[in-house]
């Protein structure tokens, strides 16, 4: 088996990895309460998944089971580069767009929304996507706070929105950041002084209800107790310590079920 993927699925029920075996994919539903008990091996590219990917089947069975994606295929590769090799690397064209472009995508003619982010303590992000899609894209970064601060007619005039404040305001958060703010609160006063600057059309307070009593230790593993998710970080409890998973850092990673015994770095609550 090789996970292959994941879902954050923010306000559709539980988050999942994607794993695949035999040219068939399942999802592994990260339910709270659930254990996990999977061994990491060998990792290399995750290949690729096609006719129906990012979707799953409507399944009868408990969260807590295993359910197969049955319109999806995936096409394993071998090559050691993860998580995916120069070949299945796909390139999204807006990633560094800053509004200079010709609009080469659907999406860019839709009506966008720019907003800002804020991250426990106090790291705050300027960001853009489909208005449609704004609450969505919010929990899939996991962010604390949003102000929704600017609706535009495309996506073009959103990145040069985006590109004007990015040049105070960070467009990009790095996932250890994220997880260093984890059992922290909000800086209020920091954040309502720059929400304040933009004259906001909507606000956003956001709880994914998982409990971090101390800063979790970030780890790459599959085995102990779920506590949730926080955008495509899982929170898993093993042995009185709490761990943190960027769910990307599990792609490409051969896996096979029974727990791992590899010692890992310990909280001092465990002790």
């Amino acid at each position: 088996m090789q996970v292959v993927g994941y879902e954050t699925t923010p306000g559709e029920g539980a988050a999942a990895l994607r794993v695949a075996s035999g040219g068939e994919v399942e999802r592994v539903p990260l339910v709270a309460g659930e254990s996990l008990a999977y061994t990491l091996g060998e990792r290399h590219c995750a290949g690729a998944t096609r006719d129906g990917v990012g979707k799953t089947t409507e399944s009868s069975s408990p969260a807590h089971q295993n359910t197969k994606c049955s319109e999806d295929v995936h096409e394993a590769c071998g090559r050691e580069d993860a998580p995916y090799c120069d070949e299945h690397t796909s390139t999204w064209p807006c990633a560094r767009c800053i509004g200079n472009c010709a609009m080469p995508l659907e999406s860019c003619h839709e009506e966008h929304a720019v907003y800002l982010a804020a991250f426990a303590p106090d790291t705050f992000k300027v960001g853009v996507t489909r208005s449609w899609r704004l609450d969505t894209r919010l929990r899939e970064q996991g962010a604390d706070r949003a102000a929704h601060i600017r609706t535009v007619e495309n996506g073009k005039r959103a990145r040069q929105i985006e590109y004007g404040i990015a040049e105070t305001v960070p467009d990009r958060v790095r996932v250890p950041t994220k997880i260093r703010g984890f059992a922290e609160d909000v800086d209020e006063a920091a954040w309502d002084a720059l929400v304040a600057e933009y004259d906001p059309i909507e606000r956003f307070d956001f709880d994914y209800g998982v409990p971090f009593d101390a800063r979790p230790v970030a780890e790459t593993m599959l085995t102990g107790t779920v506590l949730g998710t926080k955008g495509r970080v899982l929170a898993l409890e093993r042995g009185g310590t709490t761990y943190a998973v960027d769910m990307r850092d599990l792609v490409g990673y051969d896996v096979t079920e029974g727990a791992s015994s590899r010692d890992r770095q310990s909280s001092l609550g465990a002790f």
